[in-house]
C-alpha cells in the first residue's frame, strides 16, 4: 500500500496481482493505474523470477495541490477499485504513452526551476487523458467486473463532500451512508472490506482528508473556518484528525506550499 498515484507500464510481467481483495486481470494488458492507499499484492511461484521492464510513475497527492489536476484527478475512474483489469495497448498507443513518460522523466531529472511542476503536471494530465481514451475503447470490447455498490458509494460521498450537505448536516456517519445506499451498515462494511480491504469509516475519512487538503491549499480560510466547514465542533478536533492522517498539522501542510 503506497501513498502515491501510480501509473505503471510494464512488459514481461509473469506474476499474479491482487488489487484490494480481487484478482487483477494482467494477462494481456500492460498499463495499471492505482490511487493512494489502495492495496496491491504480487504473488508468484517460489522458483519464479520477475524479469519485467517498462515505466513506473509515482506521484504524491500533495504534489498536485494548488493545480488544476488536484480536483480533476479523482474523476478518472481507472484509479478506482471497481476497475481491476490492466489496459491493453496497441504499439502506437504504447509509444504515445512512453513518449509522455520520457517527457516527465526529462523534467524531473533536469534542472528544477519555477516551471518544473507546471510542466510535469501538464504532461501527467496528457498521460491520464490518453489513458482515459484507451480505457473507454477497451470497455467497449472487454468485460469489466462492475462493483455497483462501491461505485454508488463513491458517487454519494463525492456529492456529499462537494455540496452544502457537509456544512448543513455535518460529517456523514456509516449509518447514514448505508441508509442512502439502501443496505445495512454491516453489509456495506463487509462488501467494502472484501473489495477494498478498507472499512466504510476509512473511506469517509479519506474523502474528508482530501477535502481538508483542498481547502488548505486553494483557499485563504483559517484553520478554524475550515474545521467548521468540514463539520468539526472545534478546530482542535480537526487538527488532531488531520495530524493523525498525515503526521503534520494543518498549518504545517499549508506552509509547505
Amino acid at each position: 500500500m503506497l501513498p502515491f498515484y501510480s501509473v505503471g507500464l510494464k512488459r514481461n510481467f509473469n506474476a499474479r496481482m491482487k488489487y484490494g481483495q480481487s484478482n487483477y486481470d494482467f494477462d494481456e494488458g500492460i498499463l495499471t493505474c492505482m490511487a493512494p492507499g489502495q492495496i496491491l499484492q504480487i504473488e508468484m511461484d517460489g522458483d519464479q523470477e520477475l524479469n519485467h521492464s517498462g515505466w513506473l510513475l509515482l506521484v504524491h497527492p500533495d504534489f498536485l495541490w494548488n493545480t488544476s489536476l488536484a480536483l480533476k484527478i479523482s474523476k478518472y475512474e481507472f484509479f478506482g477499485y471497481a476497475i481491476h483489469e490492466a489496459l491493453f495497448l496497441s504499439e502506437k498507443e504504447e509509444l504515445t504513452l512512453i513518449t509522455i513518460f520520457q517527457h516527465i522523466a526529462h523534467e524531473y531529472q533536469g534542472n528544477l526551476d519555477a516551471f518544473t511542476q507546471d510542466l510535469i503536471v501538464s504532461h501527467l494530465e496528457s498521460l491520464l487523458t490518453y489513458a482515459d481514451r484507451y480505457y473507454c475503447r477497451q470497455f467497449a470490447t472487454r468485460k469489466v467486473a462492475n462493483h455497483k455498490l462501491l461505485e454508488k458509494m463513491e458517487q454519494l460521498l463525492f456529492h456529499y463532500f462537494n455540496s452544502n450537505e457537509l456544512l448543513e448536516k455535518g460529517q456523514p456517519s456509516v449509518q447514514v451512508v448505508a441508509q442512502q445506499l439502501n443496505v445495512s451498515p454491516g453489509y456495506l462494511g463487509a462488501v467494502l472490506k472484501t473489495v477494498t480491504g478498507k472499512s466504510t469509516q476509512q473511506h469517509i475519512q479519506q474523502k474528508l482528508l482530501e477535502k481538508a487538503k483542498e481547502k488548505l491549499s486553494v483557499t485563504s480560510l483559517s484553520v478554524s473556518e475550515i474545521a467548521y466547514e468540514l463539520g468539526f465542533s472545534h478546530s482542535q478536533s480537526f487538527s488532531k484528525f488531520f495530524k493523525s492522517q498525515t503526521n503534520i498539522s494543518p498549518m504545517a501542510f499549508r506552509q509547505s506550499f
